[in-house]
């Protein structure tokens, strides 16, 4: 992730008032909600389902009042008797994650909310997403026992971790945590401009972004995954889980580029990369890009990240680039002593043509 100030920094100084961002590696919407708020359009895209729920929930939310009344229908169509045997049949996992009568209320919105199709479920599904795990000894707002808020950590580790501290989860009603966060969340306008959030692979975005118009794309602000450094099929799986998937992690289940064991394949995946910016960015653009490995140096990064630029096809040219520390690790708590990115960098890029 990279924060709101990192987006807005660039779309500020790189793209004037109704420009249009892109981000072909949506994460949590930063990009775009950022964008919006900026007084531009964005485009986003990612093949993470919780990078989509989170993305169209930042950007084309519904009103409060529909919100809140979706919550409230919710409340009175559920029936605690008719889920208390799948909670009880849930995996230790979950028995430990959570108390039984929340856990009936998450199995509950998770098979009736239509994230998909539905504006206000989708709203409703990305706020449950921020509270299905988190720091539950210091905030009501999480629905979990102990847990980071960043990242899903494994069954077994989660349930030795509990059990060695005799950890007991919450119980929280998902319904009144829901409207909480709902009325918060809202206290702020909601974000003018249009955005278009696409549910697919950056390779098929010079299929998906109609090129003729294409010349309104003026900045892509963007980061893509990591080499061997994380993998968001394990680090979200609990999330994913609540949005319809695996109830447990299993990597390359949603994408093969997920992480990448060697150099050879991750830089031909940002080739790939640099093939679909070079097929939908405007003449004389830009792009931002922020990058890392625990295992490649920063220049090695550089070098790699602008000889790559060359599958464009199109003349470009490195501007400026900086290299930054990453300090404070929310997991260092959880999971001390892991070897995570410690330096990330940032290039700037400009086409010529």
């Amino acid at each position: 992730m990279f924060p709101e100030t990192f987006a807005q920094h660039w779309i500020e100084r790189l793209t004037k008032p109704g420009e249009t961002v892109l981000d072909p590696f949506s994460g949590r919407g930063t990009t775009a909600l950022t964008a919006l708020l900026c007084g531009r359009n964005a485009i986003s895209s990612d093949v993470n389902d919780v990078a989509i729920c989170l993305t169209r929930a930042k950007t084309t939310p519904p009103s409060l009042g529909r919100l809140k009344g979706r919550i409230s229908q919710l409340r009175r169509d559920f029936e605690p008797s008719a889920w208390k045997a799948e909670a009880k049949q849930a995996d230790e996992f979950f028995q430990h994650a959570y108390a039984p009568a929340t856990l009936e209320q998450i199995l509950y919105l998770r098979k009736t909310l239509e994230w998909k199709r539905s504006r206000v479920d989708n709203m409703v599904a990305a706020l449950m997403l921020g509270s299905l795990h988190g720091e539950a000894a210091t905030s009501a707002r999480y629905l979990s026992n102990q847990m980071p808020r960043t990242i899903s950590t494994k069954p077994r580790y989660s349930v030795k971790f509990w059990k060695q501290r005799n950890l007991v989860a919450p119980c929280r009603d998902a319904f009144k945590v829901l409207t909480s966060i709902a009325d918060f969340r809202y206290e702020s306008p909601l974000p003018l401009g249009i955005s278009v959030v696409l549910h697919s692979d950056m390779r098929s975005l010079p299929r998906l972004i109609d090129t003729q118009k294409s010349e309104q794309i003026s900045c892509a602000i963007t980061s893509p995954p990591y080499l061997n450094v994380t993998s968001f099929e394990e680090d979200q799986w609990l999330r994913l889980w609540f949005l319809g998937g695996l109830s447990y992690p299993k990597k390359g289940v949603v994408s093969r580029d997920d992480r990448h064991g060697t150099a050879d394949n991750y830089w031909s995946f940002i080739g790939d990369m640099w093939r679909s910016l070079g097929a939908v960015m405007a003449p004389r653009s830009h792009v931002v890009i922020r990058i890392g490995s625990r295992r490649i140096s920063p220049d090695l990064l550089k070098r790699g990240l602008t000889g790559c630029s060359q599958f464009t096809g199109r003349k470009i040219k490195l501007v400026g680039s900086q290299v930054t520390e990453i300090v404070n690790r929310q997991t260092d708590a959880f999971r001390p002593g892991t070897k995570g990115c410690v330096v990330e960098l940032d290039c700037h890029f400009r086409f010529a043509d």
